[in-house]
């Protein structure tokens, strides 16, 4: 934990297991989405893994969010508007960490079938956003702001 309360050997660790979901999905993310929609249960491993990876992005909001003491959230939105407010998040990056929470929503309830054309088209414009989150944190860790 650094001087400051932050704990930052956590944080660091899951910026490590998103840039790991990152590379498996990558990695089995086909060229083009009808090879994407015959997958099938890697399909879901790619699913698991976004999911997996849109969850260490919310856990490091939330440790932030404790570490800071920047109030008792009653909701995710509430988390990252902490951190927008406090100057830790921009709004943009803000806008790209509750669309991946849709997406997360709708992979892990499943609400109805998922369109894989929506979800294949998401999983690649979505991607580099983990990088960008990723780099932003540890701009963040390093400089104590």
């Amino acid at each position: 934990m650094r001087a400051d309360g932050i704990r930052d050997t956590l944080i660091y660790t899951k910026i490590t297991e998103i840039e790991e979901s990152v590379e498996i999905i990558k990695e089995n993310l086909p060229a083009n989405v009808d090879d994407f929609s015959r997958l099938g249960i890697i399909k879901d491993g790619i699913y698991k893994r976004a999911e997996f990876a849109i969850e260490n992005v919310f856990d490091i909001c939330h440790i932030i969010n404790a570490d800071l003491s920047l109030g008792i959230p009653s909701s995710e939105e509430d988390v990252i508007e902490n951190l927008r407010n406090k100057g830790i998040l921009h709004a943009s990056l803000s806008l790209k960490i509750l669309s991946m929470r849709k997406f997360r929503n709708i992979v892990v309830h499943r609400y109805g079938k998922i369109d894989d054309i929506v979800a294949y088209n998401l999983l690649n414009e979505g991607l580099d956003d983990f990088s960008v989150f990723n780099e932003h944190i540890r701009h963040f860790l390093k400089e104590g702001s």
